[in-house]
């Protein structure tokens, strides 16, 4: 049994199917640049929500990951609980988000791990796609492009299945052009014979509070800070950990879902931690393909870690398991479980 279950498959989650199309660019790269990021009903083909945004002169791989966390955020917004299947002309960012390709560069670590806490991993799949195939998202970028050169903020113009029908109902609909969603809304009484109204002045994105259960933070109290940050630090840092906060006696790091706590102080009974006692048994982490675990074992020496089982690695957890399990010299066990089984 793991911390965070892994067992459950992405076609058991109850939500529906959304597309997400994303595309970033940068003229110049680094140069002027924007993303493009639109929700698609995979049934229909019809564009629910859509948003581009001008970043100012960034490079073109921070501009594509820009979009993507746009990208999830409208679809959450959408459906908090519907699975998400994202496509990118990006090869870089579809091969680092599927944890096939390590991400080195760190501006798009954290975008990365932006990314990965907006939506529960397991409900999102990738998928690259050709440049002219992602056509929509493609033209969203390069609005806002244009706008942010031209010194102007990007307005969207609803796209044909949003646009209002002529109508004989005395409660006509009309589209509320919110820069971030397109909000259908029925037009007040004393406006139904006006002009429509001019576009509205942008406004926050609209984000849905994570799902009830989620992990929000773990923390572990431990004797010694500077071991711990040493040999437990090194693997979250690894594993594209985010370092948060720092203070004389702890330490936090972002993840994908959540943050992990370390921390020492006075509060802290003395002693080793004891593992096989009730309470934290050992964190289990998704670690990318077997190379990586592979390569994580190699290094973990030299921050103070042994492997755990080596005579049954890296099949200790079972047959078709491909993980490592280390221990540090203060007793905390962390399992380092493959993404990618080998064939």
């Amino acid at each position: 049994m793991t911390l965070f279950d892994e067992s459950e498959p992405l076609d058991a989650h109850s939500g529906d199917l959304l597309v997400v199309e994303t595309d970033g660019g940068s003229r110049g790269n680094p140069g002027h640049a924007g993303y493009g990021a639109l929700v698609r009903d995979p049934d229909s083909g019809r564009i629910l929500a859509e948003t581009a945004e001008y970043l100012g002169v960034v490079s073109n791989n921070v501009a594509e990951y820009s979009g993507l966390v746009a990208g999830l955020q409208l679809a959450l917004a959408q459906d908090p609980d519907a699975r998400i299947h994202v496509k990118m002309d990006s090869k870089l960012a579809v091969e680092q988000m599927t944890g096939r390709w390590k991400i080195k560069h760190e501006d798009m670590r954290k975008l990365a791990t932006k990314a990965r806490s907006i939506v529960d991993p397991q409900r999102v799949t990738y998928e690259w796609i050709p440049r002219e195939e992602n056509q929509d998202a493609d033209r969203l970028s390069n609005e806002a492009m244009d706008a942010g050169e031209a010194g102007e903020q990007w307005v969207p113009s609803p796209p044909p299945d949003l646009s209002p029908e002529p109508t004989t109902s005395p409660m006509p609909i009309i589209v509320d052009r919110d820069p971030e969603l397109f909000v259908e809304t029925e037009a007040p009484a004393e406006t139904q014979a006006a002009a429509p109204a001019a576009p509205a002045a942008p406004s926050e994105p609209v984000v849905a509070a994570p799902p009830t259960g989620r992990v929000h933070h773990i923390e572990l109290w431990v004797e010694d800070f500077a071991e711990a940050r040493r040999s437990l630090g090194w693997i979250f840092e690894q594993l594209d950990y985010q370092r948060k906060n720092e203070w004389e006696s702890g330490a936090s790091w972002q993840g994908a879902v959540g943050y992990i706590v370390l921390e020492s102080g006075p509060d802290v009974t003395p002693g080793r931690h004891e593992r096989k006692r009730p309470g934290l048994n050992h964190l289990a982490f998704w670690a990318g393909p077997p190379s990586a675990v592979d390569a994580m074992v190699a290094d973990a020496p030299a921050y103070g870690w042994t492997l755990m089982f080596e005579d049954l690695h890296p099949y200790a957890g079972g047959s078709g398991h491909y993980a490592a399990y280390l221990e540090n010299e203060a007793g905390f066990e962390v399992e380092l479980v493959a993404t990618i089984e080998p064939s």
